[in-house]
């Protein structure tokens, strides 16, 4: 199952300026109607949170398995090619060195 993060963080997004307009409309409701229209909106922030937190785990699990299929890869890479992967590290090591030293 892969999510497209980018969609899933605007629908979170949409989501929670939607929660964020039922709270306001809960705060404002005022009178006898109101008690009845607060526990409809009650409802809905319940159903939207409960949603969005459903969004969050799952994008929780996608990085999770993203970050592990990265490590399998740069982890096979390594066995595959020890030498370039030392370069690589070598580099990488002279180049923090040199940043840092500037400072």
């Amino acid at each position: 199952m892969t999510i497209d993060t980018a969609t899933a963080k605007d629908k979170l997004a949409a989501d929670f300026r939607n929660v964020m307009s039922d709270i306001d409309a809960l705060l404002n409701a005022t009178g006898r109607e109101a008690v009845e229209e607060a526990a409809s909106l009650r409802e809905r922030i319940q159903a939207k949170l409960d949603d969005a937190k459903h969004r969050v785990s799952d994008l929780q699990h996608e990085a999770a398995y993203r970050a592990k299929r990265a490590a399998g890869a740069t982890d096979d890479y390594v066995h595959d090619h020890p030498w370039q992967a030392v370069g690589v590290a070598a580099a990488l090591g002279l180049a923090i060195g040199v940043l840092i030293s500037r400072r």
